[in-house]
């Protein structure tokens, strides 16, 4: 038994995702082939006749879709098993991360929208979705919605035009992901808000974000980096995969501790991938200091991107910056091992020197790096949190992220200005 279904980046269809005896294939077009414009899909399908098997093909596609309990719950919707990815995106797969999309491979070009169609939300209507969303992910089976996010948080792709919110519908690009509270996780908008606005106060270029609020209901609004607007003002997709995408591990091993990609691998692909490549290796260099240094524990290979413009690969803007140390339930141990530890309280100096070597970089230089984000980030925090703009004041989860990072910063400076550590 066979289906199959189209795949489109853009408005090109270059390949064929099939499944065919209970397992995933892919191939590309002959005509995607012979193109002058041809990319691949992936850093781990590049261009060739031959098709791809499941081992090779499932990691990019089920890496496009959500995990764990919202995975479950979007095939109890659907009424299909959760372990089948293919009716999965036959049934999602009309607005995704990047440029892909899915069409039934009896459908044509005439069925990829370009033009907007949006559904635009009262007050009421966003409450109403906000309440939905825990039973109800992604709206999955809403008429007119095919949408499709990874991992394992609450999340929707939504149109923000001035002060309007709207469903994007029938394959329309959305602008923003809208990221409700997290449950049992204390002032999570507040958190990611604040983590978010210091990356870019210290200069990181994270995506840009921003607390909104209808009545009393707190949510994030994310601006999509993989979205741009074109000279008429339509909205355009760029195409992005994450690390996991790339390096081909399928989205349920993202841990390094369950084989996951190590820090290492992911400063090997940028190596490999970008030119040049050393602005984008010192990019990721400060995106880890940053994730460690604020705590966020939860910074696996699928939260670090790369983004493709003009068939050039660059690193993405960071993402999904939240200080998970500062909540006693959550786990100590980081996602990926600094050095050889997954523990804070345990990397001293030779752990960073260990990064760097794996890393391909100067321990001098990394050394440098580190003390200098330590001294700058407590001040930029502490700036952040008194500016009346930004709206962070008296919050107390700020207060404990603050706290949080001049523990970590001082420790570190200790660690690696020490004259043992010289």
């Amino acid at each position: 038994m066979k289906h199959e279904l189209a795949v489109w980046l853009f408005s090109e269809r270059v390949g064929t995702l099939a499944l065919i005896d209970g397992r995933l294939n892919f191939w590309y077009t002959s005509n995607w082939l012979a193109s002058s414009n041809a990319v691949p899909l992936s850093c781990s399908l590049p261009l060739q006749t031959e098709h791809f098997d499941d081992h090779k093909t499932r990691p990019f596609f089920a890496g496009l879709l959500p995990e764990g309990k919202l995975r479950r719950l979007i095939a109890q919707q659907f009424h299909v098993s959760g372990q089948n990815d293919f009716a999965l995106l036959d049934l999602m797969g009309g607005e995704c991360a990047g440029a892909v999309s899915f069409l039934n491979s009896s459908q044509g070009l005439s069925n990829v929208v370009i033009n907007d169609n949006v559904q635009w939300l009262s007050d009421e209507e966003i409450i109403a979705i906000l309440d939905e969303l825990p039973s109800h992910p992604l709206l999955a089976g809403n008429d007119g919605l095919r949408l499709s996010l990874a991992g394992a948080q609450d999340k929707l792709p939504v149109i923000v035009l001035d002060a309007k919110i709207g469903l994007p519908l029938y394959g329309t690009p959305s602008s923003h992901i809208l990221k409700p509270a997290i449950q049992a996780v204390e002032d999570s908008v507040i958190n990611e808000g604040f983590c978010l606005a210091l990356a870019e106060a210290i200069k990181l270029k994270p995506a840009r974000s921003k607390i909104h609020m209808v009545k009393d209901r707190k949510f994030l609004l994310v601006e999509r980096y993989d979205r741009l607007y074109d000279n008429n003002g339509h909205r355009q997709r760029l195409h992005q995969e994450d690390f996991c995408q790339a390096l081909s591990v399928v989205p349920e091993m993202k841990y390094q501790n369950e084989g996951g990609p190590t820090l290492a691998r992911c400063f090997d692909l940028l190596r490999r991938i970008t030119r040049p490549s050393a602005p984008q290796l010192m990019r990721l260099f400060d995106y880890v200091i940053f994730n460690t240094l604020i705590g966020n524990h939860d910074a696996h290979a699928k939260n670090f991107s790369l983004l493709y413009l003009d068939k050039v690969a660059v690193l993405s803007p960071l993402y999904d910056a939240l200080s998970t140390a500062i909540y006693p339930t959550l786990t100590p141990k980081m996602a990926m091992k600094i050095g050889s530890k997954y523990k804070f309280s345990e990397v001293e100096a030779k752990h960073w020197e260990q990064f760097a070597e794996s890393a391909g970089l100067s321990k001098a230089q990394t050394k440098k790096r580190i003390v200098e984000m330590a001294k700058l980030l407590p001040i930029a925090a502490y700036k952040l949190q008194l500016d009346p703009r930004a709206g962070f004041t008296g919050n107390a989860v700020v207060q404990r992220i603050i706290v949080l990072i001049n523990q970590r910063c001082k420790l570190t400076i200790q660690r690696l200005t020490s004259v043992d550590a010289s």
